[in-house]
């Protein structure tokens, strides 16, 4: 029930959300891009830098990196970066060494303490991590550009009918 009640919600979030649907869905596929790389800590940071750059809807990429990137999804995004990581680098980075990272990110004390977390893993782990979130990622980030697009579309020709109507 709890669960109906948050998609309701994050829903409602989107379909309001004003602009060009282009921009809107840039930004959703920036928010998915950024919600599954394994650079939790610095989401929002990194969201806001490429909305203002690209020129796009930076709401629109922090709700959808918000719906991508929740305490059901940390634990797969950084196994399957790992895995994805450790097949296409040469180096090897450990499934428990990050599973005990993640735990303690989650129970942290702040974003000095995750950034201190981070950096002891050394500059392997963090290769492996952000090549094998990011391979993971495009896919996901295109295929949210074109259904948001196509959603976005939808709702501003709908306003239109209304408008028009009224």
């Amino acid at each position: 029930m709890k669960f109906d009640r948050l998609r309701k919600y994050y829903y409602l979030r989107f379909i309001r959300l004003k602009g060009d649907p282009q921009s809107l869905a840039f930004g959703t596929a920036i928010g998915v891009f950024i919600g599954i790389t394994p650079t939790m800590p610095l989401h929002t940071a990194i969201i806001l830098l490429l909305a203002v750059l690209t020129r796009t809807s930076a709401i629109a990429a922090i709700l959808s990196s918000w719906i991508v990137c929740n305490p059901l999804t940390y634990i797969p995004i950084y196994y399957f970066s790992t895995v994805i990581g450790n097949a296409l680098t040469p180096y090897e980075l450990n499934w428990e060494k990050i599973q005990n990272i993640v735990n303690e990110i989650l129970s942290s004390q702040g974003l000095v303490h995750t950034l201190q977390l981070l950096a002891g893993l050394g500059y392997e782990a963090i290769v492996v991590l952000l090549v094998g979130g990011t391979v993971l990622a495009l896919p996901f980030a295109i295929v949210s550009y074109y259904l948001s697009l196509s959603a976005f579309l939808k709702i501003r020709a709908k306003r239109r009918e209304k408008h028009i109507l009224n």
